[in-house]
């Protein structure tokens, strides 16, 4: 500023002594007054001179010291951006530039004090920056863990020590990317046999020898095949992530502790979490992987009368109760007004918070999400916002499940904050008891028959827990997960103490029907899940539970405890494990390795999303691993099938609708071929420069690029969850599936897993029989029987109904001898099913055997949608299999067979 104003003053002067000049008639020297004007400036501009010349210098000072704090910046960059792509994973993760500066600024002043003058030393100055980005970055981590749920705040430590590390030059980025897709691309070198095939997976197999081609890990597939034994003992490892590594590959990971994180992706791709959270304690410290607990009070200091708070809400979580006790303890109880947002509340809610800006009063909206409309309203209220027209005292409170409705400023200038249900059965109970009305003494001993209503209002709890914890589990726990919650377990307790209050008899049925099908089950829109919800309320709401220790788990563990006070149930569930294992909620073991293996693939998934990818193979560019992948994919693509002449030799009739199967299934994979390879040879073209990358040809490259399968595909095509390598060898085993049916004949056992369209191919069957018989179809079905595992020995197709192969069995195994169901062998979590005979029979002319009413489905997520057919997009149908267990017992395993397995 005062080199600016010297210059400003210099240019002043110069332009008098020019006006003195051209306003001086004569000869100047005998005008006194120019003379003494003339005089006066050359003193005023000596002054200047000097005066400019120290703020030169002061000026290259500052730059000098300036420059010192660049590496500062930049770091603070990359978090900012770290901060900024959490957006892209959640709509409700949005923070803005100033709230982020002000953090920043605040973080300085809390960090320690070092030297800050200029002529502080350069190690001086090094410490002091160590200082304040040690302390932003913790600061920053605890204050965004205060916004994110549970599932990201292991990600957002995951993601910050990455972009750290890449910054510094520290983290390969190949590595990285091969961690992110497992590779991309054939893998190069030889075509090595897997050598542990009896216990590690073909794609593990493929991804070790991708990953071979890595700098660090050149030689890894032949350091595997020579010390197998030891690679075994990784693999059948309880906590693998703690072990030593065999050979050149333990000393890597002493040094280089993100190669057992990419080991672990490997050959145990479950634990990679536990890794990254061994990996991120390594390089950032124990801290950063212990988020802050939800801190309510702490969140409104944060807060003002223009900043809002917003709780972002989760399943079976509700701050309501939690916010009022606040309020009452902080003296705003009387002065504390609600409204559940909805169709017409917007402009009730806005009356309120009108009033409450001029009284100084707290106003909650909650759920937000469900009065989308109103969110630009609220919008410009919030904007309207202004300290100096407002009570200090007013805040504006807002529930909102995750929306991409909700007003991007809001999210920005707001204090947002989650509070997720407890994890875990003990912590569950523990919640559950300690919630209105069973924490309420009165309510708890109020009923006329107390050990019977506390004996079922601890099955209840059970209850609840069960329904909320199995979630953990996906699609092998619900098939889709529904968002139990506090509000379900208050209205059925207070049901189940009326119920027993009036009846003189427990009404079980009664109990089962308001609480199965009313209340929890009001929730429930899957059959499977219905089922699975009255087997539960089958097992508890029965009079065994009236027994002493009447168990609730096949171990014992967990058991309906004796009549006692509140206190005593309190003190029961404190001695319960703080981990339960699966076995709890009806699950094999291995339902956990699938809940670790879910985790793992949702983390990657997610740190995909927040743009952390980079190059793809070791030395090649992300253009020459796509080309070579539309090669190599282009070079397996067969021809399209001739439907003119399929249908000749295949031709319409009344006795074989078999024949209309296969011409339609060829007719919907021609679409999808045509697709697939017009993407691909048009990508072709762009790569080389020959035609524009139009925006859906960039999107159907970046999938490529990251191994995924590109939208394009995937709107035309069956369903499938493997990655790009699995969908298109299955999109292969299809095709060649339909061309030997339609070379060789109708072949003696289906491939069922190949249909594009199942139901039809199921139907065609029993049309043949009715037809056949002169018998209405409704008055037929399929009765099951097992035929062995080896399909090669079936020459001739079925008498009635067809043979069929290529199920796999979820939640549990078969007993080849036996040939019937049986429990799932550790870690192998998918069973090859044996050949099964459809043979359509009758209904009336079915015989009963013990079984499992076994649903199956096309993938493993289960969860579909009803199409325009009136058909499920996931769903086939049910198939009854021989067992000797009860099948309440297959029910609880979540027992289901499925047509195709995901990577």
């Amino acid at each position: 500023v005062q080199s600016a104003n010297n210059k400003k003053e210099l240019q002043g002067i110069e332009d008098k002594i020019l006006q003195v000049l051209s306003s001086s008639e004569g000869n100047i020297l005998e005008d006194a007054t120019a003379v003494q004007i003339l005089s006066a400036a050359k003193v005023v501009s000596s002054e200047i001179e000097e005066k400019q010349k120290v703020a030169e210098v002061t000026e290259k000072e500052i730059e000098t010291a300036r420059l010192n704090y660049t590496s500062c910046g930049q770091f603070i960059a990359v978090l900012f951006f770290c901060v900024a792509d959490l957006a892209n994973i959640d709509p409700m993760y949005q923070y803005s530039l100033t709230w982020f500066v002000r953090l920043f600024v605040r973080a300085i002043g809390e960090s320690r004090v070092g030297s800050t003058t200029m002529e502080a030393t350069d190690q001086e100055i090094v410490a002091r920056l160590e200082v304040i980005n040690d302390q932003f970055t913790f600061s920053l981590y605890t204050n965004v863990c205060m916004s994110l749920f549970e599932k990201d705040k292991l990600l957002f430590a995951f993601l910050l020590c990455s972009r750290i590390m890449a910054a510094r030059g520290t983290m390969d980025p190949q590595e990285w990317s091969f961690l992110m897709t497992g590779g991309v691309g054939l893998p190069e070198g030889p075509a090595l046999s897997n050598p542990a095939v009896d216990w590690l997976s073909d794609k593990a197999w493929d991804e070790m020898r991708r990953l071979s081609s890595l700098e660090d890990f050149m030689g890894l597939v032949q350091e595997f095949a020579g010390n197998t034994s030891s690679w075994r003992n990784i693999y059948d490892s309880l906590e693998p992530h703690k072990c030593k590594f065999p050979d050149r590959m333990g000393h890597k990971c002493d040094t280089k502790p993100f190669t057992k994180v990419i080991l672990l992706r490997c050959i145990r791709r479950d634990k990679v979490v536990p890794g990254v959270h061994d990996f991120v304690a390594t390089q950032l410290g124990q801290r950063f992987v212990e988020p802050p607990p939800f801190d309510l009070a702490k969140s409104y200091k944060e807060s003002s009368a223009v900043a809002p708070l917003l709780f972002v809400l989760s399943p079976g979580s509700d701050p309501t109760a939690a916010l009022l006790k606040f309020a009452d303890d902080s003296g705003f109880g009387a002065k504390f007004s609600a409204i559940s947002m909805g169709q017409g509340q917007g402009p009730k809610a806005q009356s309120m918070i009108l009033e409450a800006q001029r009284t100084g009063c707290w106003v909650l909206l909650q759920n937000c999400h469900l009065a989308p409309s109103w969110m630009p309203a609220l919008e410009r209220l919030c904007e309207a916002l202004k300290p100096d027209e407002l009570d200090a005292d007013f805040r504006l409170w807002m529930t909102s499940y995750p929306t991409p409705k909700f007003p991007i400023s809001i999210l920005q200038n707001s204090v947002k904050m989650t509070n997720e249900p407890p994890t875990g059965m003990r912590a569950n109970l523990k919640r559950t008891y300690l919630l209105d009305p069973i924490c309420n003494e009165k309510f708890f001993e109020g009923c006329n028959k107390p050990e019977v209503f506390k004996k079922l209002c601890f099955g209840l709890a059970f209850i609840h827990g069960f329904v909320q914890e199995r979630r953990k589990f996906g699609p092998l726990g619900w098939n889709i997960p529904y968002g139990f919650d506090d509000g379900d377990l208050r209205i059925s307790v207070r049901q189940l103490q009326m119920f027993i209050n009036e009846n003189e008899n427990v009404p079980y049925a009664a109990l089962k029907y308001a609480t199965g099908e009313c209340n929890y089950g009001g929730r429930v829109t899957d059959d499977k899940d219905r089922r699975l919800l009255n087997t539960l309320l089958d097992k508890v709401y029965s009079g065994g539970i009236m027994g002493e220790h009447f168990a609730l788990s096949s171990s014992g563990l967990y058991f309906v405890p004796g009549d006692g006070d509140h206190a005593s149930y309190l003190s029961f569930i404190a001695g319960l494990p703080v981990n339960q294992t699966p076995e709890v909620f009806g699950l094999h073991e291995n339902a956990d390795i699938s809940k670790d293996a879910a985790e793992t693939t949702l983390l990657l998934a997610s740190l995909l999303m927040t743009g952390s990818r980079t190059g793809g193979g070791a030395s090649k560019s992300a253009e020459q691993v796509v080309g070579s992948l539309v090669q190599d994919t282009l070079s397996k693509l067969p021809p399209d099938f001739d439907i003119e002449r399929a249908s000749q030799r295949f031709p319409v009739r009344y006795d074989q609708s078999m024949n209309q199967v296969l011409c339609q299934e060829m007719l919907r994979y021609n679409k999808l071929i045509i697709i697939v390879r017009t993407s691909l040879q048009n990508l072709e073209k762009a790569i080389q420069g020959l035609q524009v990358m139009s925006s859906a040809l960039e999107q159907v490259f970046q999938s490529l690029a990251i191994g995924g399968v590109p939208a394009m595909w995937k709107g035309a095509s069956f369903p499938c969850l493997k990655g790009l390598a699995g969908y298109v060898q299955e999109l292969l085993d299809r095709l060649q599936m339909l061309q030997s049916w339609h070379d060789n004949g109708s072949p003696p056992v289906f491939w069922i897993s190949g249909f594009f369209f199942t139901p039809a191919f199921l139907t065609a069957a029993l049309q043949n029989f009715a037809r056949a018989r002169k018998i209405p179809i409704d008055e037929v079905d399929y009765d099951f029987q097992v035929m062995g595992m080896d399909a090669s020995v079936f020459k001739k197709a079925a008498l009635a109904g067809v043979y069929i192969q290529g199920l796999f069995m979820e939640g549990c195994s078969f007993d080849p001898k036996k040939e019937m169901m049986c429990e799932s062998k550790p870690k192998v979590l998918y069973t090859p099913a044996p050949v099964f005979w459809l043979e359509a029979k009758i209904i009336t002319e079915m015989k009963e055997f013990q079984h499992y009413n076994c649903p199956v489905y096309r993938t493993a997520d289960r969860r579909g949608v009803l199409a325009t057919t009136g058909h499920s997009t996931n769903f086939l149908r049910y198939m009854r299999v021989p067992t000797n267990q009860s099948e309440p017992h297959w029910i609880l395993r979540g027992v289901c067979m499925l047509c195709s397995l995901p990577d």
